[in-house]
């Protein structure tokens, strides 16, 4: 089922207006991959009516399209950061977009959270709470640093001048949200989980940040700041926090509880029609549909922790997983679609090889005295490829389906550090589920900056790549890697390129194509490490390569090396 988008849809289903209205800098494509579509779902499987406008026409009142909602306002800049989506590593803009019709980018504000906001005013004075979220929102939820600005920018929720934050995967907190408000206990409202809101005064016992105007100035301060927010990411471990903006506060209440498998299997049980909805399918072509129409996700969360990776403080650091039955359900269902040959492009999540695993200590939740992979796999982590092997030997035997393929990356260290189905496990994917090559991300090769990327050494990197090959020979296969690298990270030099470079024409003996210019995004530690040019756990100075010239002269050591 379509959500409405436009009035002569809502009119079909018998509603005058909506109770809700969501915004999307995204187009609306009905799929368990976005936001938006999930959220809307979830809402209409509660009772309540939503609409939906993706990418409304900023040259026209397009965003009063379905009128004013009766409850409330949701707003998101889609899947991706606004800034990121807009502009390149080195702050070109970006020509194509494949969440926009036709492909041009052109449809998505920068700063799209704040300028939807915006705009919702300037329609609708006093109009119904406005809230913010997704990717865009959750990560600028506290002062933060900006690299487009440049500079240390307050929370989105002032800038925006939003009513409500809800700060990473929203399902429990939007639909309690939504009936607190429909029943007017507002107060109440400010209570729930995984909600950030302004307050003139400070609630008690939440942990109180150095102040926007200290992390401005002071750099380690933004350090202490960041550090304290991101330990404060885990459900049932952390703290509300608080930090003053102006004369208000900034108040973040303490993260919402995972999700169960049963409500994650509810949530992509929905009836989703895995198409763009004709409105904006009719405007042109949407290159994402071409790569996740006919995907499947099987579980949500990383405990991989990247330096430079924001799911940590967004989705989470502990994998939920999906039933086997639902994942079987959602197969059977895109069988029966028109267009569906046979083929599930990828089935995974943030990284594929995670489904099932997590800690044995802790059950929906993790520790807080180190990390699960680096420097080393935590004794505690059940890194076991056994369900992630018996999921894929069911899957493809399901009646209708040809092939699985696994799309989206995997951890190769969990693959060499699993003694006991780790072979197994690539024996399964590389004899039944590559397309011609698998996705590794090393993201580099020297050791001084993988300890800053918070990755494992080249070890296992050169003990994967030696055992995928032989596998394949063994098999009479001729399936190869696509290795992704960062240039110019925090700490990385020319010469550490150069090293990397040495490296590829030793141990890889071909040039990646995959070799992207690092981007400080916010809600990471790289990007606190980019503005502050130290080691955030020693507090030594780092090598900061902020040179646009020199950071495409970073990439250019890779390439030349053809």
């Amino acid at each position: 089922m379509f959500i409405p988008t436009t009035k002569e849809e809502m009119k079909k289903f018998g509603w005058q207006s909506c109770d809700i209205i969501l915004i999307s800098g995204d187009t609306y494509i009905d799929s368990p991959y976005f936001g938006t579509a999930i959220i809307g779902h979830l809402l209409i499987d509660a009772g309540f009516k939503v609409g939906i406008v993706a990418q409304p026409n900023l040259n026209i009142p397009d965003i009063t399209r379905l009128g004013e909602p009766e409850l409330f306002w949701g707003v998101t800049a889609g899947c991706m950061d606004s800034m990121v989506s807009n502009y390149t590593p080195t702050n070109k803009p970006r020509r194509m977009d494949d969440l926009t019709p036709g492909g041009i980018n052109n449809k998505r504000p920068d700063r799209a959270t704040i300028v939807y906001c915006n705009e919702i005013r300037k329609y609708f004075k006093n109009t119904k709470p406005i809230v913010i979220g997704g990717l865009e929102a959750s990560l600028r939820r506290i002062a933060h640093f900006d690299y487009w600005d440049n500079k240390i920018r307050r929370s989105i929720l002032f800038d925006a001048k939003a009513d409500y934050l809800i700060y990473g995967m929203a399902e429990k907190t939007i639909l309690e949200f939504a009936n607190k408000l429909k029943k007017n206990h507002i107060e109440e409202i400010k209570k729930i989980k995984g909600l950030c809101y302004i307050s003139k005064e400070k609630p008690q016992d939440f942990i109180e940040l150095p102040s926007y105007e200290e992390v401005k100035k002071d750099k380690d301060k933004f350090i202490k700041s960041f550090e304290i927010f991101y330990e404060n990411n885990v459900p049932e471990k952390s703290n509300g926090l608080v930090q003053k903006q102006d004369t208000r506060y900034l108040v973040q209440n303490p993260p919402q509880d995972l999700l169960t498998t049963y409500e994650l299997d509810k949530i992509h049980n929905f009836d989703y029609e895995y198409d763009a909805h004709p409105y904006y399918k009719a405007i042109g072509k949407i290159k994402a549909l071409d790569t996740i129409k006919f995907s499947i996700i099987s579980h949500r969360g990383c405990f991989g922790e990247c330096n430079f990776c924001a799911i940590n403080v967004h989705q989470g650091n502990i994998v939920i997983s999906r039933s086997k039955e639902s994942i079987i359900k959602e197969i059977e269902k895109m069988i029966k679609l028109p267009d569906f040959k046979g083929i599930i492009y990828d089935i995974g999540g943030p990284t594929a090889n995670m489904y099932e695993m997590g800690c044995k200590k802790f059950k929906n939740s993790h520790c807080l005295k180190k990390r699960c992979v680096f420097p080393e796999i935590c004794n505690n982590l059940n890194n076991s490829h056994f369900a992630h092997i018996q999921l894929l030997k069911e899957l493809r035997n399901i009646k209708g389906v040809k092939k699985i393929f696994i799309g989206s990356g995997i951890r190769y260290d969990l693959v060499i550090n699993d003694k006991e189905y780790g072979d197994k496990f690539l024996d399964e994917i590389i004899e039944n589920h590559i397309s011609g090559q698998l996705k590794i991300a090393p993201e580099h090769t020297e050791q001084n900056v993988l300890n800053l990327m918070g990755k494992t050494g080249k070890r296992e990197l050169i003990q994967f790549i030696k055992k995928y090959f032989e596998k394949n020979k063994r098999k009479g296969k001729k399936q190869f890697l696509t290795y992704y690298f960062i240039a110019a990270y925090p700490g990385c030099t020319k010469k550490d390129m150069i090293n990397l470079k040495e490296f590829i024409k030793k141990e890889i003996r071909f040039t990646p194509e995959q070799i992207q210019i690092f981007t400080p995004t916010p809600g990471t530690w790289s990007s606190v490490m980019y503005w502050t040019e130290k080691n955030p756990w020693t507090g030594k100075k780092i090598f900061v390569e902020k040179n646009q010239k020199a950071k495409e002269e970073q990439k250019e050591i890779i390439k030349k090396s053809r």
